[in-house]
């Protein structure tokens, strides 16, 4: 799957259909983005002046595609099957090969689409694919403390606390402290 073409990559689950992103996917990414906005916000990095912009896809596209030819992350997005709209997206980040074999995962999940288990899916579908398909040996994410339900996603789909790292992201424009999850290949069901 290493150097696969952007515009074949998906991966499919009972609810699901993650594929990377495509041109045509901003007015459904800025769409879903913009309405849950008060909900992402406190959770990722500062938003540019121009977020959610065209010239802003353009500029997260160009990025995604060069490392996910690289081999060095994959972004997806996450479409229902069923009415075909954007619920989020995921990632592996910082993917890493050699005697290291590991990956970050990051996620996101639009505001109406919360507490219906479909980011755990996602979620569960990355880490399937990270470690079947690409071969890695271990997915790592970290977490801000407060953020509750993404460390219950994180825990139904197998990570595990490992530890706590301070000053760890920048996130909404400062340093934050993060718990640190992991998920290694052999914890996984045979």
């Amino acid at each position: 799957m290493i150097g696969a073409p952007f515009f074949d990559m998906t991966l499919e689950t009972d609810r699901l259909i993650l594929r990377y992103p495509r041109s045509r996917d901003y007015a459904a990414w800025s769409r879903l983005r913009q309405d849950s906005r008060d909900h992402l916000e406190p959770f990722e990095p500062a938003w540019p002046v121009d977020a959610l912009s065209r010239e802003d896809w353009r500029r997260r596209l160009k990025a995604w595609r060069e490392t996910q030819r690289a081999g060095t992350a994959h972004v997806f997005l996450a479409w229902a099957r069923r009415g075909g709209q954007l619920v989020g997206g995921v990632a592996l980040n910082g993917v890493r090969y050699g005697s290291v074999r590991s990956a970050s995962v990051g996620y996101w999940l639009g505001a109406s689409h919360i507490g219906q288990g479909l980011m755990t899916e996602a979620l569960g579908k990355l880490c399937q694919w990270a470690f079947e398909d690409l071969n890695l040996q271990r997915l790592e994410a970290g977490v801000l403390p407060e953020n509750d339900k993404s460390l219950a996603v994180l825990q139904r789909v197998g990570f595990q606390q490992e530890g706590f790292a301070r000053s760890f992201l920048e996130i909404g424009g400062r340093r934050r402290d993060h718990v640190i999850l992991g998920l290694v290949r052999a914890d996984l069901p045979s």
